[in-house]
């Protein structure tokens, strides 16, 4: 049997629990990121698990080769808070932190799919992220908190967008990223794009046929910058027992009894 990594886009989860969870719960997102962790780890019982993290106060190459990159996005005072306390959670928990500067959490995801031997669950509600699916990789995409997961792999990437996991990068530069503030091609939107990388395949073989010339440059950067990073510095990846006694303490110190109680009954 393979040994299976679970690797989750922690910054991608923090929002959503900090989003849906009343901000009258102290460190709500810190309670909802936990409660869908653990969920999520009971569910899959994976032998080792990766949480990846953005580091805010240092600009990636992406923001530096494209200024309005992600541009506008302002985060509450509160959960800035939070989200510096969530690596050290994870890490309390035994679980294993991508986090560096220059690097998103996207990347500490494709470095791990790109270097876990076995089987990886990449969970994340980022789309961008179909890119890494293929046999060995599953993306778990959250519907509903984590009460529904939608599993991910190379049909239903196929299904939803038309292309092939690997075409996601020239899909996202053709048709444009208005999360990331990527306006792709003039004029072409998802379905054309899906259209012209059946015929062409990649967009270095749609710019060598002559099309959109004097777009060309602004498109092999919005590639570039759709790309995943599989280069971002690693911890060692090895399986782990969880440290849900040292978690249990992390969290009572915190105040959050509730999480306590629900980690300390793993151990």
């Amino acid at each position: 049997m393979t040994e299976t990594l679970l690797a989750v886009d922690g910054d991608s989860f923090a929002h959503r629990a900090y989003h849906s969870m009343p901000k009258s719960v102290r460190l709500n997102a810190v309670v909802g990121f936990m409660n869908m962790l653990l969920t999520l780890w009971e569910r899959e019982r994976p032998d080792a698990t990766l949480v990846a993290w953005d580091t805010l106060e240092t600009p990636t190459y992406r923001h530096e080769a494209y200024e309005p990159y992600q541009s506008g996005r302002v985060f509450e005072d509160s959960l800035l808070e939070q989200l510096a306390i969530l690596p050290r959670a994870c890490a309390a928990c035994g679980f294993l932190v991508g986090k560096g500067g220059g690097y998103e959490a996207d990347d500490f995801l494709a470095a791990a799919a790109a270097t876990w031997p076995g089987d990886v669950l990449v969970a994340t509600s980022d789309r961008d992220a179909f890119q890494l699916v293929h046999e060995r990789v599953t993306i778990l995409q959250p519907v509903k908190g984590v009460s529904e997961i939608a599993r991910i792999g190379v049909a239903e990437v196929r299904e939803r967008y038309g292309v092939d996991p690997e075409q996601v990068p020239d899909l996202i530069a053709l048709r444009g990223d208005p999360s990331d503030k990527l306006p792709g091609a003039r004029g072409i939107g998802p379905k054309k794009a899906a259209e012209i990388l059946s015929e062409y395949r990649t967009l270095e073989d749609v710019l060598a046929a002559g099309r959109f010339a004097a777009e060309a440059e602004d498109l092999r950067l919005y590639r570039r910058i759709a790309q995943m990073d599989a280069s971002a510095p690693l911890p060692p990846l090895t399986t782990q027992t969880p440290t849900w006694a040292e978690a249990s303490a992390f969290f009572d110190e915190l105040g959050l009894a509730a999480v306590a109680r629900r980690v300390h009954s793993l151990a």
